[in-house]
């Protein structure tokens, strides 16, 4: 018959203490850097632009109007110009830094 994961466990423990062997360093210990982050972000952004670009596609294909009728509606809805200068950074950035981060990291 077979061991319980907990008895595996403490099998596996028990091994480790005998025998010395030093912990795997944690997350926790590393003290955060700017290349850490800008690795960190460039990831992030790239994930966020693929499934933007995937669900504009998406919406393209799907939706039965075309382009011009849902940019009319958002215009109808006369947001103010904070909201839509903080839309436009919001959809810039993730480009703009992605795009020069990936051309720092060629170089």
């Amino acid at each position: 018959m077979g061991t319980t994961a907990k008895e595996e466990m403490a099998r596996f423990w028990e091994k480790n203490t005998k025998s010395n062997r030093p912990l795997s360093p944690h997350v926790t210990i590393y003290k955060w850097s700017l290349p850490m982050a800008m690795s960190i972000t460039h990831r992030g952004t790239g994930v966020a632009l693929s499934l933007g670009v995937s669900l504009f596609g998406l919406a393209a294909l799907l939706l039965p109007e075309q382009f011009p009728h849902y940019l009319a509606m958002v215009k109808s809805l006369s947001l103010g110009p904070t909201l839509i200068y903080s839309a436009k950074f919001a959809l810039a950035f993730p480009f703009s830094y992605h795009t020069w981060n990936g051309i720092r990291h060629l170089v």
